[in-house]
């Protein structure tokens, strides 16, 4: 199954943290756009979205997939620095094993340091063993986090990597020791609209040896608003290309995201 360990930070902590630190707003920041932030993800911008996932085609079996996602990032100041909190909740409905229910929760926390190109990001990532029966991992993993974003004339460039390393969890089941990379690539239209890399991760298994996940995919955004608040839309499309086992072939994903400006 493929990895979408795009891991986002402390939730229900980082939640109970922003109420004592107020966020902290960056001269980068002002000269940004709301439609730049809504893509940048070291941007210091409160956010709420829910991601559907659907899989037509697995490699090597005629099954389908589908996983609901929901995800939240939360930024505050701590010590004078920007961070960036997020949580990443998957639902899986629908697997090639016939398991379903609520996945492993990721959490990740970034903090962020404003260049005059763009802006750098360090920290880490936690893999919480939070699914159900048959879906879940079941176990512990923490590792490092570095990424950054650059602000070039026509929208974003950059990337993230991630590492989670098992720690603990069920013995009879593998461990959990990778390495991710997600390319950020975003080019503003005009009017809210923009185009770019979808949200793929290149996922490296260190107990493989070998690269588990090759995906290449675009994904098409707008940003307008609901009731006064900024609201994202976006489509997107992957092809894996790494094809052993059950993973997924072609992913057709959508996405609704509440941004929250200060």
């Amino acid at each position: 199954m493929k990895h979408r360990i795009t891991a986002h930070a402390m939730g229900a902590l980082c939640s109970a943290l922003s109420i004592f630190v107020a966020p902290g707003t960056t001269h980068a920041e002002e000269g940004q756009s709301i439609s730049s932030q809504a893509s940048d993800p070291t941007a210091s911008l409160m956010s709420f979205q829910v991601q559907n996932f659907y899989t037509p085609n697995l490699h090597n079996t005629d099954e389908e997939q589908n996983i609901v996602q929901f995800r939240s990032a939360i930024p505050f100041t701590l010590g004078g620095i920007n961070n960036i909190a997020r949580l990443t909740l998957p639902y899986v409905t629908q697997s090639a094993s016939g398991a379903t229910g609520f996945g492993d929760a990721t959490v990740f926390n970034l903090a962020a340091f404003d260049r005059n190109w763009g802006r750098v990001g360090v920290g880490a990532v936690a893999l919480l063993p939070t699914g159900a029966d048959g879906v879940s991992a079941e176990k512990w993993g923490i590792g490092p986090a570095f990424g950054f974003v650059a602000r070039p004339s026509w929208g974003l460039a950059g990337l993230f990597n991630q590492n989670i390393l098992t720690v603990a969890g069920n013995d009879d089941l593998p461990d959990i020791n990778i390495s991710t990379v997600q390319p950020i690539l975003s080019a503003s239209l005009g009017e809210g609209w923009s185009f770019g890399a979808s949200d793929m991760t290149v996922v490296y298994d260190w107990d493989r040896s070998k690269f588990t996940s090759l995906p290449l995919g675009m994904k098409v955004s707008k940003l307008t608003k609901i009731s006064g608040l900024p609201v994202q839309f976006q489509v997107s499309y992957e092809r894996n290309f790494y094809d052993e086992g059950r993973g997924p072939k072609d992913t057709i994903g959508f996405t609704v995201k509440l941004l929250v400006p200060k």
